[in-house]
């Protein structure tokens, strides 16, 4: 038996993320949806191999090639979902951002999400390969929230979440918390959380199991990006010396 020869390139899909079309998963939603052709013809299968996006067009606009990466921070305020579109016609984060970035601001995915009652930091990528390195847990990018919450709670039971815990069967890794001191009205406690995992509603999820009950979350940072004095609904370009640095310590990462 003969192994079969790996097809050449890459997979689509991969290929307009890159380019910053959308999200892989969004992609091969448009491949079932028939928006997605290969020189006239449309493509049936995410498995369909190209060495470059010559001759492919999405909704009938040829796709242009990929530019370089640019990252933006963006101040998400809460009532905002992190999608293009919602089903339910809420308001979602592109609605703030078409007047949040500058004009030459190329097509943007949000890396990774924040809910509806969540605010703070949301960083956007059109280059689909950086937001899938920072959203996989596996490369470890930290991210930082300021939690407001009713109950009470010690800092001892708070550093007992360096070990992890597990929450009806999910496993939650290592997640370094702390009290900040003069932060609480009443029963009400600031609490600071870094993790780096990102799983769906990790933090309140985490607090409410502490018997906390979650009245304000705010993202503060994302590995080295802060959300800092930026106001809320406006949007900055990160710099590409930071962004050339940050993606230089990811290769370190991968590598160790």
């Amino acid at each position: 038996m003969t192994d079969k020869p790996r097809p050449q390139g890459d997979r689509i899909a991969k290929l307009l993320a890159r380019a910053g079309v959308a999200s892989r998963r969004e992609i091969e939603r448009m491949i079932v949806d028939g928006r997605i052709k290969l020189h006239g013809k449309t493509v049936e299968t995410p498995a369909t191999f190209l060495t470059s996006l010559k001759g492919v067009s999405v909704d009938g606009k040829p796709v242009a090639n990929p530019e370089p990466a640019q990252l933006f921070a963006f101040h998400k305020p809460t009532g905002l979902i992190t999608a293009e579109r919602d089903p339910k016609g809420r308001p979602t984060i592109y609605s703030a951002l078409r007047n949040a970035l500058p004009k030459d601001a190329p097509r943007l995915m949000p890396i990774g999400r924040l809910d509806l009652n969540t605010e703070g930091l949301l960083l956007l990528t059109n280059d689909g390969g950086l937001k899938r390195q920072m959203e996989l847990p596996a490369t470890g990018v930290p991210r930082t929230y300021r939690a407001r919450a009713f109950g009470e709670v010690s800092q001892d039971q708070l550093e007992s979440l360096i070990e992890g815990v597990e929450i009806e069967g999910v496993r939650y890794g290592s997640i370094d918390a702390n009290l900040e001191r003069g932060g609480g009205s009443g029963k009400n406690n600031w609490i600071e959380m870094t993790i780096t995992e990102g799983k769906n509603r990790e933090v309140r999820r985490v607090l409410e199991y502490l018997g906390l009950k979650v009245n304000r979350l705010i993202r503060t940072a994302y590995g080295p990006f802060l959300l800092g004095n930026l106001a809320r609904g406006q949007a900055a370009r990160i710099r590409k010396g930071d962004l050339d640095r940050f993606r230089s310590s990811l290769k370190t990462r991968r590598q160790r």
